[in-house]
């Protein structure tokens, strides 16, 4: 038996832009050593696994190393498959269960506009070793939400200057690392870059969950709200993030790459 897999670019109208993840819309629940499996076989930062549930769909997600507990671009990417495959009709809203609690998405305009909780980093102490690894001078700030480290820098050559040693990065005590700073480019508020080598993601494209964070932090500090953000990888990705009291509502674009069938169903 056949499982269909499509792969989306997330956070681009651009094909190869943004951030890629795989998408499967499965018959029933599946096996989670299984779905590792394919993840790993996939070697994105993530694939998304869904099935219908009540007035929604079980969403979860998997890096090539381990599941998570959210991810922003994924659920774009499974919001872009189930509307472009008729699962849902154009007006009809995505609502996902997820180990996040309840996420939606809906069409606003050009984009696809998903509704978050809205995370905090509050003042924290780097771990051993860490700003090492990133290779960083005396940052601005330095928080810890539920799930990241945040650090804030000076300017976003800083950041795009950042070659951080990914093999002492991951004994650090973190999934991930967002290393943000304000935009100097037009048309963007602040920008960012988020490493997590500890889940088999040296630098991801575009993180969707880390924005759950940045988009409280500078909301606060520029006192700004909608804001329009760039993650600054290789591939890059735009995102508009605004608040709403305690969620935050991530808007972005996403255009699918290929479709395809594992031969392997869990």
């Amino acid at each position: 038996m056949t499982q269909q897999i499509t792969q989306v670019d997330a956070f681009t109208d651009k094909i190869f832009g943004g951030n890629p993840a795989a998408v499967c819309i499965l018959p029933a629940p599946a096996d989670p050593v299984w779905m590792q499996k394919v993840a790993a076989e996939m070697n994105l930062s993530e694939t998304a696994f869904l099935y219908r549930q009540d007035d929604g769909y079980n969403l979860r997600w998997f890096t090539p190393a381990a599941e998570v507990d959210l991810c922003g671009h994924a659920t774009l990417a499974s919001a872009h498959v189930l509307w472009e495959a008729n699962h849902l009709q154009p007006a009809a809203q995505a609502r996902f269960y997820t180990k996040s609690g309840l996420l939606t998405a809906k069409k606003s305009g050009q984009l696809i506009e998903m509704d978050f909780p809205a995370l905090s980093a509050h003042e924290a102490t780097p771990s051993v070793g860490l700003l090492e690894a990133l290779g960083i001078t005396p940052p601005v700030f330095v928080g810890k939400s539920r799930f990241d480290f945040l650090i804030e820098l000076a300017n976003e050559a800083e950041l795009l200057a950042l070659a951080p040693n990914f093999t002492a990065l991951k004994q650090a005590n973190t999934r991930g690392v967002i290393v943000t700073s304000r935009a100097t480019r037009p048309d963007f508020d602040f920008v960012s870059r988020f490493f997590a080598p500890a889940v088999g993601i040296d630098e991801d494209p575009v993180t969707g969950s880390a924005h759950c964070v940045l988009s409280t932090y500078w909301g606060a500090k520029l006192g700004k709200n909608p804001l329009r953000a760039y993650q600054a990888s290789a591939r890059g990705g735009v995102l508009q993030v605004r608040l709403n009291g305690e969620r935050v509502l991530l808007g972005g674009q996403a255009i699918t790459v290929m479709r395809g069938e594992l031969l392997s169903s869990g």
